[in-house]
């Protein structure tokens, strides 16, 4: 009876590598963050305590908190995740490279494994596409986003234009074809590759016919992010087309 019963149970379960996710309170694409993983890895959401805020400096500011990111952090902490990703752009460039790194240290300073931040993979993206001279395509305020071209020339850019959409909430809500006139009007021939701002701007279908659109790179944050996760666990993104997917965190061929 019971070898009857075993030839009926398929194998697994399978199981995957656990990427244990931080985002901001509003954050709403865990689906697309998804799409990378498909196969690879389990996700796991925590979000931030609720704090109501227009997308701002002073939101930043109160997102980027190491004791808040690492508290979040914890409520997933008991299904052992490999590695965490820490999904807000705005709040992980908000004190600069030096403030993203004091982040990560932190994070690892808690005794947490690995974390790869938003703003700290789209330099990792670029760096491996060996790509200098950008173009900023962002939903963000002026003067957010300025904080974040800032950022990416600290962090050794140059950023020859920025295009943005002046939204200060429901980023989540804009229409791809939005998106897309955003990221067109920001290109100019000056940069090497268009970088799309947010982890709360939904792109992945974007990516691959504006990449061939343009004929550069376009890096987004919740590519770059999840690219990077990927990439330190020994996993191939999911992106069919992605010029950034081609290549490893070390500048190497896929």
């Amino acid at each position: 009876m019971l070898e009857d019963l075993s030839s009926m149970v398929p194998p697994g379960p399978v199981v995957l590598s656990k990427i244990g996710v931080v985002a901001p309170y509003d954050m709403a694409l865990d689906h697309e963050m998804g799409r990378w993983a498909e196969g690879q890895a389990d996700l796991y959401f925590a979000r931030s305590p609720f704090e109501p805020s227009p997308v701002d400096l002073a939101q930043a500011e109160q997102l980027a908190r190491p004791e808040m990111v690492i508290e979040t952090s914890r409520r997933v902490g008991a299904v052992a995740p490999d590695c965490y990703v820490y999904a807000c752009t705005s709040a992980s460039f908000v004190h600069g490279v030096a403030g993203e790194r004091e982040l990560v240290s932190a994070f690892r300073a808690a005794g947490l494994p690995h974390l790869v931040t938003a703003s700290g993979a789209i330099l990792a993206a670029l760096t491996a596409l060996k790509v200098r001279r950008v173009a900023i395509a962002a939903p963000y305020t002026s003067a957010v986003t300025q904080r974040f071209a800032d950022f990416l020339e600290e962090g050794g850019l140059e950023v020859r234009r920025a295009s943005m959409l002046g939204l200060a909430g429901e980023i989540w809500k804009v229409p791809y074809a939005r998106t897309a006139e955003l990221i067109a009007s920001a290109d100019c021939a000056e940069a090497e590759a268009v970088v799309a701002a947010c982890t709360n701007l939904p792109t992945y279908h974007l990516i691959a016919p504006l990449e061939e659109y343009l004929g550069k790179p376009l890096v987004t944050a919740n590519q770059a992010a999840m690219w990077a996760a990927l990439d330190y666990l020994g996993l191939e993104p999911a992106g069919p087309g992605q010029r950034l997917l081609a290549v490893r965190a070390d500048g190497s061929k896929r």
